[in-house]
């Protein structure tokens, strides 16, 4: 997958800056000024007077030597050693090599003997490592070096006059040369630059395209025209429910995929294919590489696709329904309030027993209409760690008042040290809607209704809720926590898919029990954390 194109990365701090170019530069200088000051000895000694080599004056060519050799060996270890100014260094050893070079050439013979022009090669090294104007004052050096040379051997040595003007030839060479590579450093050294830049922002690009494609929803396979996958993300192991080798077949990956992509051929860029994998419905798009044959196999889960799209239609449905029950309940209050009156008016018995009917549907309808605006409150949580013990016991001796009947018909056993992290209003809810659904069928004897929280040893809190009722018929075990739902002509069918949603908004699980042989009433687990995460 090919990094997006992008502007001139700005200066990264891993990249090396000038002065480490300059100084690997100033090394291989370095290097050179041994191997030459090497080279002159070696030869002076295997060729005594051939090559034109110290035929003036032998042993003052021979202790130059020498003396250029040490110097050579002392910059490379103050180089190693000690990171001196990189302009005072560079000058003291160019200076160095144009003293040592200009007394060789005096030592055989002058200019004619041709040792001048190694200067060129110092002053182009010194043009690659140094800066600005430094470059004119080494060409300068150099020039008046030779120069100098030259007066003295025709005011000492019979020299020509003639040979100054081939000594200024040999001087403009040092200038241009200066000039020259000094341009050419530049250049080097920022393409250089410029390549190190872009070698550290490219390698980022393709660290957090990694990263993106690994983190991706959808699965992705980069295959090859052989049929081989490259490259593959979890999620596309996870989907298609394998995790072969790197570099294996597509086939190991899916018969179906493998199939469509062998009878693609060229009209296979920017088609679909449906197809079942690992027991789910999975769309697979090919979109081509750009150059070369690979393609770009993006697999969706469809699946997962369809549950968001009726999340947000039940979300959307959620909103609709709770703005209308809250436009129902002012002219719902008006209809109550307007049969308390006609009660109080009734003269006949057949008007007392139609206001009574007006009355209690108006109650049915209020309950329905509190219930659905309770649903529009489950984001409004509160989460905190509830000793259950202590609340269970309170909550109880509500409910046994609100509801009348005797507190020997609940009962509880929770270990004193349980906790559920839970909202504690939704709480109260939750339990109020499942104990009064119970209480509507259970015997109402001692113990009919059981609270219960068994250790489980782990992090997770259990509370099951009992009661001795007849229990939910097999059929419609499944419906239980669907919405308007309920076998009783009073009831609003919301109590339990309220319950399971309260339970939801704050990262528990509300389910039915499978019946057992101690289990004759309907049972219900409520799962949560006993601590926040």
């Amino acid at each position: 997958m090919s990094a997006p194109q992008a502007s001139a990365p700005a200066f990264d701090p891993g990249v090396p800056d000038k002065a480490d170019f300059r100084w690997r530069s100033l090394r291989y200088f370095n290097a050179y000024r041994l191997t030459l000051a090497s080279f002159f000895l070696v030869a002076t000694f295997l060729y005594r007077g051939s090559y034109a080599l110290g035929t003036q004056d032998f042993p003052f060519f021979i202790w130059t030597c020498v003396a250029y050799w040490l110097a050579a060996i002392l910059f490379l270890v103050l180089q190693e050693k000690f990171r001196l100014e990189i302009p005072l260094f560079l000058t003291i050893t160019v200076l160095v090599d144009i003293l040592a070079l200009t007394l060789l050439a005096y030592a055989s013979g002058g200019h004619r003997s041709g040792l001048a022009f190694m200067m060129l090669v110092s002053l182009a090294g010194a043009a690659l490592v140094g800066e600005g104007r430094m470059v004119l004052f080494y060409a300068a050096v150099a020039s008046i070096a030779l120069l100098l040379e030259q007066t003295w051997r025709v005011l000492n040595l019979s020299g020509e006059a003639a040979e100054f003007s081939q000594i200024g030839f040999t001087s403009t060479g040092f200038f241009a040369i200066a000039l020259l590579m000094r341009f050419l450093a530049q250049r080097v050294m920022e393409n250089e630059r410029l390549a190190r830049q872009r070698g550290i922002a490219l390698a980022r690009q393709v660290r957090i395209n990694e990263l993106v494609i690994r983190d991706m929803q959808d699965g992705v396979l980069v295959v090859m025209a052989t049929g081989r996958v490259r490259q593959r993300n979890p999620q596309a192991e996870k989907l298609l429910g394998v995790a072969p080798e790197a570099g294996a077949d597509l086939s190991q990956y899916s018969s179906d995929l493998a199939q469509r992509f062998a009878a693609g051929g060229q009209a296979l860029a920017g088609s679909s294919h449906a197809f079942h994998g690992n027991g789910r419905t999975i769309l697979a798009r090919f979109v081509s590489a750009g150059e070369g044959d690979d393609f770009i196999i993006y697999l969706e889960d469809q699946d997962r696709i369809q549950r968001l799209a009726e999340q947000v239609k039940l979300a959307a449905l959620g909103r609709l329904t709770a703005g209308i029950a809250h436009e129902i309940r002012n002219p719902l209050s008006a209809i109550g309030h307007a049969a308390e009156l006609l009660r109080e008016g009734a003269e006949t018995g057949t008007e007392a027993r139609l206001t009574r009917i007006i009355g209690d549907n108006v109650r049915r309808m209020d309950t329905m209409v509190r219930e659905v605006l309770e649903m529009g409150r489950r984001d409004r949580m509160h989460p905190e760690a509830i000793p259950l013990a202590s609340f269970l016991r309170g909550f109880a001796e509500e409910f046994c008042a609100r509801e009348g009947i005797s507190p020997s018909v609940m009962q509880i056993s929770v270990r004193g040290d349980a906790t559920l992290e839970f909202d504690r209003a939704h709480l109260n809810q939750v339990l109020w809607n499942l104990l009064r659904n119970a209480l509507r069928y259970c015997r109402g004897k001692t113990g009919s209704l059981s609270l219960s929280s068994p250790s489980d040893g782990s992090g997770s809190c259990e509370l099951h809720l009992r009661d001795d009722g007849p229990g939910i018929a097999p059929e419609l075990r499944a419906q239980v926590f669907e919405p308007f739902f309920t076998t009783d002509s009073k009831g609003t069918g919301l109590g339990l898919y309220i319950a399971r949603e309260l339970c939801e908004a704050n990262g528990a699980s509300l389910d039915l029990a499978d019946y057992g042989p101690d289990d004759p009433g309907a049972h219900f687990i409520l799962r949560g954390r006993s601590e926040a995460p």
